[in-house]
């Protein structure tokens, strides 16, 4: 039942058949709530930060913000993927410049632009400069007195990494579950793909005016489509589609009616999926062309978030049918953008208080449960 009043609201209900079935309104409108969230959503969970094979070469780096963590993901000496907070250990400076992934800059050792401390690609201080090795400057000071910084005592601050094939996810929290437990049975899923064999090709970045939960919450379900995407439901039989949901992770399974020679297939030579990854992650196999597509929602404030899109092909040279793969893949997006900007200027209006969820919406209503345990309330 829908609640206008909020002194009616109530904790979403385990049972998506009770009343109380969707988050309310105030955790999608409300500021104090998005403040939390920086920290009680994307400080705990893992979330997606790039993809390996753009920084292939050691020493390439790019940055990645999440919340208000601004991060390096590199690639070390010996291969590996690491990351750390992009502030310097001596008074806290941003060490690198924003570098999307597309990107990246190729640097063997991180030096910081404000007093040239020096750090490897493991993180550790490998230099500073000969003003912070003695004390001439300073006459209470001898310069016996003065006894360095420890390399590793001194090191950038080290977040956790970890992968799904070539995607590369962090985790800000001390202590985080691991990403194989978090990812479920979606990492299994991808992991038998060729992911690392596609190169990067097209990235599309667009704003858009509403919260990051609602934009979610309509790429978890396929309700709208019979309205919406008109074009693109032409090609597929939304009767045999399925919405699967695991405990943070939900795929919609379709059928296409077209069959392509596509790598990309998990079961069936016709199905393709959606997958959605708690908190604001997909994987996406269209159907329509041998490649796959990554989206990233990323918040921004309140009330706008930032979708990164980015397509990877066998070949970043597209195809005309790569290309149409892209266009499809761009409509649909508009066509959401729409959509979830009407819903936010509702919720925004304060005349809903607690909105209400259809039987096949279950993804949704695993995504406002999630929602709830991470505000704990």
């Amino acid at each position: 039942m829908t609640t206008w009043n909020e002194s009616g609201t109530r904790r979403v209900d385990r049972d998506i058949t009770a009343e109380a079935n969707a988050l309310p309104a105030k955790y999608f409108t409300d500021r104090e709530v998005f403040e939390a969230e920086k920290d009680d959503v994307f400080g705990q969970y893992w979330v997606y930060a790039g993809h390996a094979n753009c920084i292939d070469t050691p020493g390439e780096l790019f940055t990645r913000t999440i919340g208000d963590r601004q991060l390096i993901v590199l690639r070390d000496h010996d291969g590996e993927i690491r990351a750390f907070d992009n502030v310097c250990a001596h008074r806290g400076s941003k060490l690198v410049d924003d570098t999307p992934m597309t990107d990246p800059i190729d640097a063997k050792r991180i030096r910081c632009p404000y007093h040239l401390w020096t750090f490897g690609l493991d993180g550790d201080l490998e230099s500073t400069p000969k003003s912070f090795e003695d004390a001439r400057m300073n006459p209470d000071l001898d310069d016996d007195e003065v006894t360095g910084f420890d390399a590793a005592e001194n090191a950038l601050n080290a977040v956790h990494v970890d992968r799904i094939g070539p995607l590369v996810f962090v985790n800000l929290s001390e202590d985080p579950m691991p990403l194989a437990e978090q990812a479920g049975a979606m990492k299994d899923r991808l992991e038998r793909l060729p992911l690392g064999e596609y190169q990067h090709a097209r990235r599309i970045v667009s704003e858009v005016e509403c919260n990051w939960k609602v934009f979610s919450s309509n790429y978890s379900e396929c309700d709208h489509c019979q309205a919406n995407h008109q074009d693109w439901i032409e090609g597929i039989s939304l009767d045999e589609s399925e919405l699967e949901v695991n405990e943070y992770h939900w795929v919609l399974h379709y059928t296409h009616a077209q069959d392509v020679d596509d790598e990309m297939r998990i079961h069936d030579e016709h199905e393709a999926q959606f997958h959605y990854l708690w908190p604001n992650m997909t994987v996406n196999m269209y159907g329509t062309a041998d490649g796959y597509g990554t989206y990233v929602i990323d918040p921004i404030d309140v009330d706008r978030f930032q979708l990164i899109a980015d397509y990877y092909f066998e070949d970043p040279d597209l195809s005309a049918e790569e290309r149409e793969f892209i266009r499809t893949s761009r409509q649909l997006q508009e066509e959401d953008f729409e959509l979830v900007e009407r819903q936010w200027e509702g919720l925004n209006t304060g005349a809903i208080a607690q909105a209400q969820l259809g039987p096949n919406e279950h993804t949704v209503h695993r995504f406002h449960r999630l929602a709830q345990e991470a505000y704990n309330i």
